[in-house]
């Protein structure tokens, strides 16, 4: 049967476009009646610091990050005095490994944002280049700014920034085009709107370098280091209290064994790699234990149930060809994150 739910989305969606064309702007109210939308979030700046102070590791980006949040909070009080503002740029650069939170970070500082009055919502929006760039004349232009509609009052956060610049390429390539709508918005929109771009180091910096306006449009560099094998140890237990499972003092040795040979580099997973480890390591517990026998099976307590071992661990590197470090895509497992 038919969701009715799913019929009323598409009727909105249709609405929202034709209303838009007809008007030529922006239909804030119609966007409000959209089932999806989130609310907004409504925790406060000492909340968002206890969060951002909770997280595994990223001292370094931690620090940046009190200092960026303070010296908004000095510049706000200075105009509270009628003292003039230092007008700086509020986008930012985030160049990192996958998996070193670059996206937990944008997240909270978009929360941040809104907490201190500079953003009305505060949310996030995050696209790549698929989201900004069509495959047709005149696409591209339209991609980019309906996600930078979207993102108004919010982040807009740009995951691997650099393919939209790609030196050398042959054919036409509309990334550019994406660049330049996205540079001219920035400046439209400056009080409405915080850009992020991300990606890996070496290519973030020729992103920047491939339009003469990109780089001086962001204010500030925060680099996002690998994360160590104890932290990454950390963050495998994190999820599975997350789950309401518990990592064996003899499985701890084995992450860190795994984690320790693990591969570094571009290429490295961090926090993604350990999360598909925890996630194999499910499937080797459930296998194990189900080659007790049924009485066995039957008579197991919630310590078996929820106790992750070494052989688990072992199982689960084995199955991603230990030494990658790697992972594989993320799926959707049978068991419901509490």
């Amino acid at each position: 049967m038919a969701n009715p739910l799913d019929d009323l989305l598409v009727g909105l969606s249709v609405l929202r476009e034709q209303v838009r064309q007809s008007v030529g702007g922006e239909v804030d109210w119609l966007e409000r009646l959209d089932p999806r939308r989130q609310p907004a979030d409504s925790r406060s700046l000492a909340d968002l610091r206890t969060e951002l102070d909770s997280l595994v590791g990223l001292e370094s980006v931690k620090e940046q990050v009190r200092a960026l949040v303070a010296f908004l909070q000095v510049q706000g009080r200075r105009l509270e005095h009628g003292l003039p503002e230092v007008a700086t740029s509020q986008h930012l650069v985030f160049v990192g490994n996958p998996g070193t939170g670059k996206t937990t970070i944008a997240r909270l500082l978009a929360h941040m944002y809104r907490s201190m009055g500079l953003l009305r919502r505060g949310h996030l929006v995050e696209v790549d280049r698929a989201g900004l760039v069509g495959e047709y004349v005149g696409m591209t232009a339209i991609k980019t700014e309906r996600a930078i509609r979207k993102a108004l009052d919010g982040v807009l956060f740009i995951d691997e920034a650099y393919a939209l610049a790609r030196p050398g390429q042959r054919g036409v390539d509309f990334g550019q085009e994406a660049i330049e709508t996205l540079l001219k918005r920035m400046e439209d929109h400056r009080h409405r709107l915080v850009v992020i771009v991300a990606g890996y180091p070496r290519l973030m910096n020729e992103f920047l370098d491939s339009n003469p306006g990109l780089r001086s449009r962001f204010a500030r560099e925060l680099t996002f280091p690998d994360y160590s094998t104890e932290e990454l140890v950390a963050i495998t237990e994190l999820f599975a209290r997350e789950n309401e499972y518990r990592v064996t003092g003899s499985g701890a040795e084995e992450l860190r064994g795994i984690f320790a040979r693990a591969e570094r580099g571009e290429g490295f997973g961090n926090a993604r790699y350990a999360r598909t480890i925890f996630e194999q390591a499910l499937n080797a517990q459930a296998l194990r234990l189900a080659g007790a026998s049924e009485t066995a099976l039957g008579n197991l307590g919630v310590d078996e149930l929820t106790g992750l071992n070494e052989a688990d661990f072992a199982a689960s590197a084995r199955t991603l060809g230990e030494s990658s470090g790697d992972p594989l895509p993320r799926r959707r497992l049978w068991w419901r994150a509490s």
